[in-house]
Order: C-alpha cells, then sequence, then structure tokens
C-alpha cells in the first residue's frame, strides 16, 4: 500500500472561534495512509466542526493543514474533494427523486461535446455508476432506482459510492451507521474495509463503541474542543474510550478484558 504508515493528512494547532465561542482550541489530528480513525467525544466536542473543516465547509481561526505532504487551505468543499478529501454526512444528502446514478455524479457528470455546446452524457453517467458500484460491491436493482426506494443501509452505500467516485484518497464519515437496521450495519463496515483495502483512509465520527472497535485502527477524543486522548484501537479498551468521552483518563479495567481480538 502507498506509503503505509505515513501521513495522508496532518492538522495541526486548528483553533476555531464562532464569535465569543471557541469551538475548537489547538487540535492536533493525523490520518495515515489506508488507515481507519475514529473520532469520538460527547456533544459539543468539536468532532463536527473539525471534520468540517478538514472538508473544506469551514475555515479555521488558526492552525495549518498538510494533505499528502503539501500544505493546502480550503476555501469551499469543492477545493477539499478536488484534491481527494470527501465527505459522507449523517443525512447522506441525496437527492431522494432522482435515480442512483444521478446522485453519484451530480454535479460531476460526465459531458459530450454537441454543435459546441457540452451535453449531459447519461448513458455513460449510468455505465460508470454501474462499474463503480460493481467495484464497490454494493448490490441495487438498477442504478436507473431512485434513492428514496432504497434501504437506509443501500442509501449510505450510495452516499459512500457518490463520495469515492473521483479517486476520493480520504473520506470523512460522519455517524454512518446511526440510522440504520443491524444487518444493514455489516454491510456498511464490509464497504469501509473494501475501501482500506483499496488504499482510502477513511475517518468515522461515531457515538457506537461497536463501530469503533470493529472498523477503527486508531481512535481519538476531543474534550471540549480540545485533544484528549488517543491510542491504537489494540492498546485501549471500550470502557477507557467512554471514559475519555466524559473526560476523564485511565484503565477502568484489564485491556485484555475487553480488547476486540
Amino acid at each position: 500500500m502507498q506509503n503505509e504508515g505515513s501521513k495522508i493528512l496532518e492538522a495541526k494547532g486548528i483553533t476555531k472561534y464562532f464569535g465569543a465561542i471557541t469551538a475548537l482550541d489547538n487540535v492536533d489530528f493525523h490520518v495515515d495512509y489506508g488507515e481507519v480513525v475514529g473520532v469520538v467525544g460527547d456533544n459539543g466536542a468539536g468532532k463536527s466542526t473539525l471534520m468540517k473543516i478538514l472538508s473544506g465547509l469551514y475555515k479555521p481561526s488558526n492552525g495549518h493543514m498538510v494533505f499528502e505532504s503539501k500544505p493546502v487551505k480550503f476555501s469551499s468543499p469543492r477545493e477539499a474533494r478536488n484534491i481527494g478529501i470527501e465527505m459522507v454526512y449523517q443525512d447522506f444528502a441525496l437527492a431522494g427523486n432522482l435515480p442512483i446514478f444521478e446522485n453519484i455524479y451530480l454535479g460531476r457528470e460526465p459531458g459530450r461535446s454537441f454543435l459546441g455546446m457540452t451535453l449531459v452524457d447519461r448513458k455513460r453517467a449510468r455505465e460508470m455508476a454501474h462499474e463503480h458500484l460493481e467495484r464497490l460491491q454494493i448490490q441495487v436493482k438498477s442504478v436507473d432506482q431512485n434513492v428514496e426506494e432504497l434501504s437506509g443501509g443501500q442509501r449510505q452505500a450510495v452516499a459512500i459510492a457518490r463520495a469515492t467516485a473521483f479517486d476520493a484518497r480520504l473520506v470523512i464519515m460522519d455517524e454512518p451507521t446511526a440510522a440504520l437496521a443491524v444487518k444493514e450495519v455489516g454491510k456498511v463496515f464490509e464497504l469501509i474495509f473494501r475501501l482500506k483495502e483499496n488504499g482510502i483512509s477513511v475517518v468515522i465520527i461515531s457515538h457506537r463503541m461497536d463501530d469503533i472497535f470493529y472498523v477503527c485502527d486508531r481512535v481519538m477524543a476531543l474534550f471540549h474542543g480540545s485533544n484528549f486522548a488517543e491510542a491504537p484501537i489494540s492498546k485501549t479498551n471500550r470502557n477507557e474510550v467512554i471514559g475519555w468521552i466524559m473526560g476523564t483518563k485511565g484503565h477502568t479495567e484489564s485491556l485484555a478484558h475487553d480488547r476486540v481480538k
């Protein structure tokens, strides 16, 4: 895997003010190539604010970022997407009345020239969507099926497919399993593992410890907008991470007792 063990993204000293409110205070964060990182914290800890900065939706008040060894500053999510950073939001941000293939390429449709104009090539979009879904092993009846007809797990899969359709190198997921049935959660986990196998780095914001300990390589916690603790999954346990979320450090049980093999 390319550059495995080295950082694809590093953020240093990230601070964000909203008027008199400090949402993030000098936060450091990094993701390695091909790594799945879980980000945890209580409501208001700064998780979503940090991810929105990494994905270009917010500008940091202070701090800097490096992506694939190059300093970066984003003025919009489009600039982040253009270099390979995508974010999948908790509500999926899909157009329910449009078919799957249009959702995947919405705003970035393949085109063809006709009489000096560029027209959307719907046939090519269908073909590309079918090929991309097959590559990710996402099963749907047809790429012409409207998104509103899909289950929650299928919608999440389509949102991930859209995020990875244009050579994404880092995908950020906000609570990817929060609204899913148990069997659909497993399918999303499988999809995350496939992204990792393809060398795509993943960041997951989640309140679910099962998610964090099943798919992540490392977990980091924010508390009141600041770095609190982090560790490889193999060197911590659920109770300790729950303690981090509440602002306490230290092992509450033997690591061996609660560790996921």
